[in-house]
């Protein structure tokens, strides 16, 4: 879509929205040209000091030709319907995590976007930054020796203790696996390529929840899903990735991403941030050494994907797409469905090539040649 910059409509404007608005007003590819929320009220709040940005009802949002592409940031429920709303109304779509609900809604977003000729694409972008592509480029260089497994692995209470409105938390397409897990699958698979098969548990320690912040504070929600799972992962490469995501511990001193390979180990920083020191331990070292930035996009905040969804030549190019969204919410529905059945081994049957790596630069659609020295 060349240079010209690209009209963003944000559908959602809940506590996600702020840090979109942000990194979005900072990038020189795309604007945001409208907002839309059900509540009118909140859209209007969220663009409040944002010269020339619509607050608008979804449906003339869609219909707006000022928006290129949809930002879709409502609950994991809505992803799909709004998705389709988006493609059928010709404009590009980038949804947050998960790409859909389900495997079946994210496959049909995809083949309307294929059949309409628009772009789709999905977070977790967060891989796009110096973080996890300094480790990419470690491992791509070989410091580590062939990959041979990884661990991944996010703990915490639950939250509700924090958030004013946790339902969607604990009810199907939420848990920990749905919600966490997209940042951490997607850096393995950045790291280590596709994922042909898993096996899975998982369990439910609570039947409820209680609320601990915001006016409905004390409300008790029933959980409805897994709270703490385990995946083990097969990659195409051959190596072996354990994933655990839990709303069921207190903490943990577990580094977020760890990479083992015969001739070294890397610790890679939280898949939820673009950035954090990579750390490499050699074979025969004495101890764990810092490595330099060395790959990746240096302006680091959600909107990068959006950016270069649309800066890429062509939608398979760009590295945050659909087809990779839908391989990552594969391979969690499959730890799920083996979780669901005592642990078997299960398929992964929506396949996405390993992204292309990302060079050293500041931000998608800007010319890196000048950092790379």
């Amino acid at each position: 879509m060349g240079g010209a910059v690209s009209g963003v409509g944000i559908v959602g404007t809940g506590a996600i929205s702020g840090q979109y608005l942000e990194t979005l007003g900072k990038l020189g590819t795309v604007r945001v040209a409208a907002v839309a929320d059900l509540d009118d009220d909140r859209a209007r709040a969220a663009v409040a000091g944002l010269d020339g940005v619509a607050a608008l009802s979804v449906d003339a949002l869609l219909e707006d030709p000022a928006v290129d592409v949809v930002l879709n940031l409502t609950p994991p429920a809505g992803h799909a319907p709004i998705a389709l709303a988006a493609v059928d109304a010709g404009k590009s779509v980038y949804t947050e995590k998960p790409l859909a609900a389900t495997v079946a809604d994210g496959r049909r977003v995809l083949a309307a976007g294929e059949a309409t000729g628009v772009r789709v694409g999905g977070a977790p972008d967060t891989v796009l930054g110096t973080g996890v592509q300094t480790a990419r480029h470690a491992i791509d260089a070989g410091l580590i020796g062939t990959p041979t497994a990884a661990t991944a692995t996010f703990l915490c209470p639950g939250h509700e203790r924090w958030h004013p409105n946790p339902d969607f938390y604990y009810t199907a397409g939420g848990g920990p696996l749905l919600d966490m897990g997209p940042y951490y699958v997607t850096a393995l698979v950045t790291l280590l390529g596709p994922v042909t098969s898993v096996l899975g548990a998982g369990s439910t320690a609570r039947p409820s929840r209680t609320i601990g912040s915001g006016p409905r504070a004390g409300e008790v929600i029933p959980v409805e899903v897994l709270t703490h799972v385990t995946g083990v992962l097969t990659h195409a490469s051959g190596a072996l990735s354990t994933v655990t995501m839990s709303f069921d511990a207190v903490a943990t001193r577990a580094e977020p991403i760890e990479v083992h390979g015969p001739e070294g180990s890397l610790v890679v920083p939280d898949p939820n941030r673009f950035d954090g020191d990579v750390r490499l331990r050699r074979l025969g070292g004495d101890g764990w050494e810092p490595l330099p930035v060395s790959a990746g996009y240096r302006v680091g905040g959600r909107g990068l994907g959006v950016a270069e969804l649309m800066t890429a030549p062509s939608a398979g190019e760009a590295r945050a797409s659909g087809t990779l969204a839908l391989h990552v919410l594969d391979v969690m529905e499959s730890v799920l469905r083996s979780a669901a059945a005592g642990g078997g081994s299960v398929a992964v049957e929506a396949q996405a090539g390993r992204p292309s790596a990302v060079p050293l630069a500041d931000e998608p659609g800007r010319d890196p040649s000048s950092l790379l020295g």
